[in-house]
């Protein structure tokens, strides 16, 4: 009986959180940069990741990348550990993270989405191709589809590497910054395609320095500041208090209007 119990209650978790953090804690060179952070992080929802700049946001999607070592902690995709999920995350890079001189166009980009699907030596394929021109339909480019990557203004290489994310079809998404340097154009269609896909049962991960904006695109917030703050709805953790445990008190005062008081 107790065993049953045990088994239903991890089933319920795997179905209810795609990502569960316990205990991690990043170093690089000896300076700690994340200590003992504990997160669940419900399926179908946007998260927000919120923080001044050396909180660990971005560590912490290293982190769950497996992309850096961690000091202590373990981190579970789906129930199971990276490896064996890792087709199933998928990363949109800050933009200062790409080479924009790249030798390619932007199908050729939005069709590396497709590789972690194919074996070792397989082909792309008409499907994979057909695959990548609707990921770009739905970020609206495909009269881009035969630019060079770099002849794009800013918001639109934005869009084109959310189309590469599509593309991938993965389940989690880490998003570092995707709203810098984009058109307000842009900005709402990200958030539109990002709202739908939660609608569609996936997880996203959002790193967003606009305060203003924070109510209205995310469901749940995560504040950071090389520890956990505070993780919840956003409706009743977004608050002032949390705000300025955040940002270690320099940030002024922010009305639900998302005005701000110098």
């Amino acid at each position: 009986m107790v065993c049953h119990a045990q088994k239903s209650n991890k089933e319920l978790r795997i179905n209810m959180y795609s990502i569960e953090i316990k205990g991690l804690s990043v170093s690089y060179e000896k300076k700690r940069v994340l200590t003992n952070i504990f997160l669940n992080l419900e399926k179908g929802k946007v998260h927000g990741v919120i923080g001044q700049n050396g909180a660990g946001k971005s560590t912490l999607f290293k982190a769950i990348l497996g992309l850096i070592d961690i000091n202590t902690g373990n981190i579970l995709i789906n129930g199971q550990d990276l490896k064996s999920q890792r087709k199933k995350i998928v990363y949109v890079p800050q933009k200062n993270d790409v080479d924009w001189n790249f030798p390619a166009t932007v199908f050729d980009i939005v069709l590396m989405g497709r590789y972690p699907h194919k074996k070792v030596f397989s082909r792309l394929n008409s499907k994979d191709r057909g695959i990548a021109m609707e990921a770009l339909r739905e970020v609206g480019m495909t009269h881009f589809k035969d630019r060079q990557i770099g002849e794009l203004s800013g918001g639109q290489q934005q869009r084109v590497f959310l189309a590469r994310a599509l593309c991938q079809m993965a389940d989690i998404y880490l998003l570092d910054e995707p709203f810098v340097g984009v058109d307000m154009t842009t900005e709402e269609k990200i958030i539109q395609i990002l709202k739908k896909l939660a609608a569609e049962g996936k997880t996203l991960l959002v790193v967003h320095h606009d305060l203003s904006t924070v109510e209205s695109y995310f469901d749940k917030v995560i504040l950071l500041n090389q520890r956990l703050i505070a993780h919840g709805d956003t409706a009743t953790t977004f608050t002032q208090e949390n705000i300025s445990k955040a940002y270690g008190g320099q940030l002024p005062i922010l009305h639900k209007t998302g005005m701000m008081e110098d």
